[in-house]
């Protein structure tokens, strides 16, 4: 499909054709006819979702004749289902071309600003730069849903049931959630963290490759939005911590339930050995017992099969095991 934009009476307003008049297409899961089409109106190569999936550096920045060629990972779903689709730029002074291969909500959202005047676009330079910011302040939104998740996470852990957990059945349950929820909120944040790292590197090569024709008063957006993904870096790098933090806790928390089943079962053994030695003894079949001629011979041996019991009880008592 494809979306594109011209300046129209000083306002972006969506156009059909001609595409050579267009400030922005947006290339979204596009058949080869119409990447032929967009190809051979503007005169620029369009990158395939190969080229875009690519992961080292010199692929994902580079010119080529003064055009520029730029990709980068962008979080999908971070509600839901997280992960990476792979986004490319092809800019040139005049026009911006985006290649996607699945919707983008916050591609959506800046659609609606722009048409409505409410981002500035003035070039494709000032479009680029207002989509960065767009994927950056996502980028933000997401990293606070994820600390949200994680104060949540948190609380459940060290409540005070938990002072008390003894490996039941509900116990386990929420322990079990816990560890869903901390991996999904593990791959969120690493799908963000790639993200940041892909947007860290264009906007530097972006100021450089187009220093002598990026308008003057996006210098100074660029510099925000630099400081913007450090300051994410940083958070995300905090985030990513807590995370670890809570999972050991989990764990911990998980080990401590397991060892108190294994001191049960443990106890309830040792307990039951010495009846089991006693009545073994009693019910052996020798011709010469003398407690089988006792009146008092079967309340004996219950007797020392009870004792033989609360031994082990009153030791295990005695050193705080139990």
């Amino acid at each position: 499909m494809l979306t594109a934009f011209a300046s129209q009476d000083g306002q972006i307003r969506r156009v059909t054709e001609p595409l050579r008049d267009a400030m922005w297409i947006d290339v979204l899961s596009a058949t080869p006819d119409e990447l032929e089409l967009v190809s051979r109106e503007t005169g620029l190569e369009i990158p395939t979702e190969a080229a875009i999936d690519e992961i080292e550096s010199s692929s994902r920045l580079r010119t080529h004749k003064d055009v520029l060629y730029l990709s980068m990972p962008l979080v999908r779903q971070p509600e839901t289902n997280p992960s990476t689709i792979s986004i490319g730029f092809v800019l040139t002074p005049d026009r911006l071309i985006t290649v996607r291969f699945a919707p983008s909500r916050v591609f959506d959202h800046f659609i609606e600003e722009l048409c409505g005047g409410q981002v500035e676009a003035n070039s494709s330079a000032h479009i680029l730069t207002g989509l960065l910011e767009a994927i950056v302040d996502r980028q933000a939104d997401a990293l606070e849903q994820v600390r949200t998740e994680l104060e949540t996470v948190s609380h459940r852990i060290f409540c005070e049931d938990m002072a008390n957990a003894s490996g039941r059945k509900r116990e386990d349950k929420m322990l079990r959630e816990t560890l869903v929820t901390l991996g999904r909120v593990g791959d969120l944040v690493s799908h963000i963290r790639e993200s940041q790292v892909g947007a860290g590197r264009i906007v530097p090569y972006l100021e450089t490759a187009t220093e002598a024709w990026l308008p003057k008063e996006l210098h100074g957006r660029m510099h925000t939005l630099r400081r913007d993904i450090a300051s994410l870096n940083d958070f995300d790098t905090h985030l990513n911590d807590k995370l670890q933090f809570l999972l050991d806790a989990t764990l911990g928390f998980i080990n401590i339930a397991q060892n108190n089943v294994m001191k049960v079962l443990t106890v309830v053994s040792v307990v039951g050995i010495p009846p089991v030695l006693v009545a073994g003894i009693y019910g052996m079949n020798f011709k010469f017992m003398p407690e089988y001629d006792w009146a008092l011979g079967y309340p004996f041996g219950l007797s020392m099969i009870v004792f033989t019991a609360l031994i082990p009880l009153a030791i295990f008592r005695w050193r705080n095991w139990i």
